[in-house]
């Protein structure tokens, strides 16, 4: 571990931690914006799964007030037309959700424990699992909730801290996560913070 808090520490002190910052204040912002804005960030979570990240924000680029609007046949169109991996499933999820877009925001902020809301998520939006509602809920200011892709287990790995999980249940999910709190409080920064330095790491990219 002492290798990977050497490496995050260099990072913190290097031009890196300026575009993380501006990133997390994107977050903030995007949490304080509308429930329209928040549910377009939603759709984009959605897109994320098991698909590349900066081709989801393009699309999300293009797609926009699409995603509250667009009946399924011709969402699933325009993802497929738009390169998506699974535009027809994505598409279906989409839509199904569109009966929270108008609502999603006071949902949110009935919510004191942020652990129950990460459970709401995956329980009432299809399409969304542990990783996709803790990326959904950073993406919107959440600081306390690691995004375990498989860049971040790779780096985990790569530095000997875990073995690679040949599937990752919800419950080695959260091993992990535990295990990223212990990290992130070692590097003296929260969760959010930690996965955005550690998909540095192993990508050269600060995305979101």
């Amino acid at each position: 571990m002492k290798r990977l808090l050497k490496s995050v520490e260099n990072l913190k002190n290097s031009e890196v931690k300026n575009l993380v910052d501006a990133r997390l204040q994107e977050f903030k912002k995007i949490g304080n914006a509308s429930s329209i804005e928040i549910f377009k960030e939603l759709c984009f979570c959605i897109l994320t799964a098991n698909f590349n990240a900066e081709k989801s924000m393009k699309i999300q680029m293009k797609t926009g007030d699409e995603f509250l609007t667009l009946p399924e046949s011709r969402l699933a169109k325009k993802l497929r037309e738009l390169g998506h991996r699974f535009p027809s499933r994505r598409a279906s999820y989409i839509v199904d959700a569109q009966k929270y877009k108008n609502s999603l925001k006071e949902i949110i902020e009935t919510f004191d424990d942020e652990n129950e809301l990460r459970e709401w998520l995956v329980k009432n939006i299809k399409g969304i699992g542990c990783k996709e509602a803790s990326h959904f809920l950073r993406n919107i200011g959440y600081t306390d909730f690691a995004i375990i892709d498989f860049h971040i287990i790779d780096v985990l790995t790569k530095y000997r801290i875990i073995e690679k999980p040949r599937m990752l249940t919800k419950r080695r999910y959260l091993e992990i996560e535990e295990l990223l709190k212990k990290i992130a409080r070692k590097s003296n920064l929260n969760l959010a913070e930690l996965d955005l330095y550690l998909w540095y790491m192993e990508t050269g990219k600060i995305l979101k």
